[in-house]
């Protein structure tokens, strides 16, 4: 059996819509077509109208959601994620995915926190590992990057290079302070300095 063509899917998807448009499903299911095939503004339209119908379904939120990140609106991402959590406060996908908006907005505090749900929710969820190491990072706590990015690491993630050499930098910048923390506390000398006679 030949798998579904997309352009096949779509038509699929319409039609049952057309046919019983008072039913969330059909049009949750055209959101994913469309979604797919990349036209992320009707898909929007598509989940908004599914959420309408049955504001109980969690996946059209998230989805909803995930489209408008795609859109670059961070702000209707987190008002459709918040909506999924209001229904299922375990939803790890919706907690994530405010996490992200938060990324994108510079608000690493908030990226933390729904990341430390998400591994609340599921303790191997790589990403979320990553995420909290960003940042954890961009909150100069680099004990907590270095857990989490090593957690993230054992989980099979692969930092891209620029978040690797960012680490980098703040640990030999702790260990320069480190240094001149133990010279200063113990009155020691430091040895590269030169004796004078």
């Amino acid at each position: 059996m030949q798998p579904e063509r997309q352009k096949d899917r779509l038509e699929r998807c319409r039609r049952a819509v057309d046919e019983e448009p008072d039913r969330a499903a059909n049009h949750y299911n055209l959101g994913l077509a469309l979604t797919v095939s990349g036209r992320v503004k009707q898909a929007e339209e598509a989940y908004v109208k599914a959420v309408e119908l049955d504001p109980e379904l969690v996946q059209a939120w998230v989805n909803l959601g995930g489209v408008r990140m795609m859109r670059w609106d961070f702000d209707g991402c987190l008002e459709a994620n918040r909506r999924a959590v209001e229904v299922d406060p375990e939803c790890t996908q919706a907690h994530f995915n405010m996490g992200q908006a938060y990324l994108y907005r510079n608000e690493p505090d908030k990226l933390l926190e729904c990341n430390r749900r998400v591994i609340e929710l599921d303790r191997d969820h790589a990403a979320a590992h990553y995420f909290s190491a960003v940042a954890a990072l961009a909150l100069d706590n680099l004990p907590a990057a270095e857990r989490h990015l090593g957690r993230a690491v054992e989980l099979g993630h692969t930092p891209p290079p620029d978040f690797v050499k960012a680490m980098e930098k703040a640990q030999l910048e702790r260990t320069r302070q480190s240094r001149i923390t133990m010279i200063e506390i113990t009155g020691a000398s430091d040895p590269d300095s030169t004796k004078e006679d």
